[in-house]
Formats: C-alpha cells, structure tokens, sequence
C-alpha cells in the first residue's frame, strides 16, 4: 500500500452527511430489487418505500425524486401561482442553495424573515404575509427543520404549531423542507410524525443522516402528489428502474434514525474538545443535531492543512468552517480529527486566542457561503 492509499484508506471526511457510501446491507438490497418502469409507478420497490415513508409521517402518499432541491421546487410549484411570494426564514436552503430554482421553476418569489439560530417567530411571520393589490401575494409558508446554515439547529414543535395555526388563519399552505427532518425528531426527542405534523407537505431527503446513496421523498395528500407527478416528469425527474435505489433507502429507513443520537453526541464531542483551541471559537448552544459550525482564523488555511492529514471539512468563508457527523464517522475518528485540527491550530496560531466572539452562525451568517 503506498502512503497516499494509506492517507485515503484513514481519510475522515466531515464535509458532510451526503459522503456516507452505501453499506454492505443496502448493497445487497440493491441487487436483489425487485424494479419496474416508475414513471408509470410500476416500480414495487420504490411504491413501497413512497407507502412506507408516507404511513410514518402521517401523509396519505409519497414521491420519490432524486434529490431535495427537486422535491422541494416541486411543492412550491404545486402550492403556489406564479408571481406570488413564499415565506422563509433567512438562510433558508429553498432561497439559498437551490440556486434561484424558485424563481426559475415556479416563478415566485422569496419572503425572508429574521430567524435567530434558525427558528422564525410567529410574529415576523405573521407581519410578513401580504394581501395588497400593490404587492406580489403570499403563496407559501416555508419552515425548515433542521436548519442548515444556522448550525443544524431545530425549531421546536411549539413554534411549528404556532406559525400552522397562522398558516391556517390566513389560508396559505404551509411546507417543510425536511431535509433532516429524522434529525429534529431525534433532538427533539419526538417520532417522526410529529415533526411533519400540521403541514401540507413535507421533503424528507434519504441521503443526508439516513445514509442512504440517492433521493428524496416527498409527502403530502393524494391530489398533492398526483399534481406533484407532473411536475417530477416536467423537470426529468422519472427514474425508470430506480428501485435499485429505493432499495438502499428502505434499508437506511430501518438503521439510519437510530444511529443519528451517536452523530449528535459525536458533533457535541468536536465541539467541546475544541473549545479553546488557538484560533478557534463556537457557540455550544448552536450544536443541537450533527453539525459544528465554528468561527476561525484563517478557514482556508486550517481547512487545507487538515485535509493534508485526512481530515475533510468545508471552509464556508474567510473565517467560517462547518464539520458534519454521520454514520460512518465514529468514535476514533472523532478523536482522530480533534487530534489534528488541534496540531494543525497550534502549528497556524500559536499564541493566538479566541478567533471571534461566540456569536451563532445565524448572527455570523451574513456573506458566508455553504453546502447542503
């Protein structure tokens, strides 16, 4: 084995939870699955896994879709007319990282609202909903849970039910971009059908935490999904034979929520062994799921002379970095990477303190640049 095999045989790899490979039992799933043509939804596989994911999220049917840029796109072209407005919190993954896919497909446009650590209030909400002959409409509001670029943090169920409940009063549609929606339910310490509770639709992405190769699913009622139909095939978004790949995701549907608690812990661990490493500060309040967003010196420099040694994580900005658990990170590797990024840390900032304040990512978050 030559040194650079070795170096990619030990690599840890924190970009993100969308590096997981497939594992030996979703493998096997996948050559074995039975498949059929879905875009005439004669694929068993992948009914059974819509039908599945449906019946836990409490939603009448399900479409799978390749991945969650898709599956969100379309429940905003179902929802909403064209020129209206959908509501979403600042830093939202639909406005951000789906670049421009809003306005492109379904020919809306953003709301945003101020979302401290990733959870609006009901009240910004609520004052941002318009109904002038003089302004874009309100068509949509958006929440997500949990939220990426705030630090993977979760909106509690409580505010879910209050910015539904004002959803309902004003008659809008209501949808949640889910992405790590199994995430929120494990910190919140909740089933999944209660996050997804009270909305008209739901994307739930399969290969983030769950670890699953490919797509996403998204919910909603019978006519939701029917409607929904057209607009995957509009955007070349049927699969024929993609059972293969719902295979491998009904496999990560029966492992992958209980593995996410060790993700969370392992975050939690990064987290609290670098406090007060050279260069480096968090806030420890923003580390509620698998994600560590911290504030550095140089993220450039730190992120390179890291992933020289194996350790793979993203520079978001000049001095932001963000580091993701998953499944395939364990307890070794978390003390290996610490190890690292410290010596690293010391080697680039010796004697230097505190790279920030220890404001979250979402007051940092103005100018950074991220990754799904």
């Amino acid at each position: 084995m030559t040194s650079n095999e070795s170096l990619i045989e030990r690599r840890i790899d924190l970009r993100s939870d969308t590096v997981t490979t497939p594992t030996e039992a979703m493998r096997r799933a996948m050559a074995q699955a039975e498949v059929g043509d879905d875009v005439y939804a004669e694929d068993p596989t992948i009914n059974r896994l819509q039908q599945r994911l449906a019946e836990m999220t409490g939603f009448e049917a399900g479409l799978f879709v390749p991945s969650g840029t898709m599956s969100n796109q379309i429940a905003l072209a179902v929802h909403c007319q064209r020129g209206s407005e959908v509501i979403c919190p600042v830093g939202a993954h639909i406005y951000e990282y789906e670049p421009g896919a809003m306005a492109v497909i379904a020919g809306v446009l953003p709301r945003l609202v101020p979302a401290p650590g990733g959870v609006p209030s009901v009240d910004e909400v609520r004052a941002a909903v318009r109904r002038s002959i003089h302004q874009a409409p309100t068509g949509l509001i958006s929440l997500e849970n949990t939220h990426n670029s705030a630090g993977g943090t979760v909106v509690p169920v409580a505010v879910m039910r209050e910015v539904q409940q004002l959803a309902r009063e004003e008659k809008l549609p209501i949808h949640l971009d889910g992405a790590r929606a199994f995430n929120a339910a494990t910190a919140l310490g909740v089933d999944i059908a209660t996050v997804c509770a009270g909305f008209d639709s739901v994307s739930i992405c399969l290969s983030k935490g769950l670890g699953a190769p490919v797509g996403s699913v998204l919910l909603g009622s019978r006519d939701f999904i029917g409607r929904a139909h057209r607009y995957r095939k509009l955007l070349g978004g049927g699969m024929r034979q993609a059972g293969v790949l719902a295979a491998a995701a009904l496999v990560a549907l029966d492992i992958g929520p209980r593995l996410l608690e060790h993700d969370h812990r392992r975050a939690r661990v990064l987290a609290e062994g670098l406090l007060g490493a050279p260069g480096v500060s968090l806030d420890l309040s923003s580390v509620q799921s698998n994600m560590v967003y911290l504030q550095v010196a140089d993220a450039s420099a730190w992120a390179a002379a890291c992933g020289r040694r194996g350790v793979r994580f993203n520079a978001l900005g000049p001095g932001t970095v963000r580091l993701v658990t998953h499944h395939q990170v364990g307890d070794e590797q978390v003390e290996q990477a610490l190890r690292v990024m410290w010596e690293e840390a010391e080697r680039l900032w010796a004697g230097v303190g505190a790279a920030a304040s220890h404001a979250t990512p979402a007051d940092k978050g103005n100018g950074r640049r991220s990754t799904p």
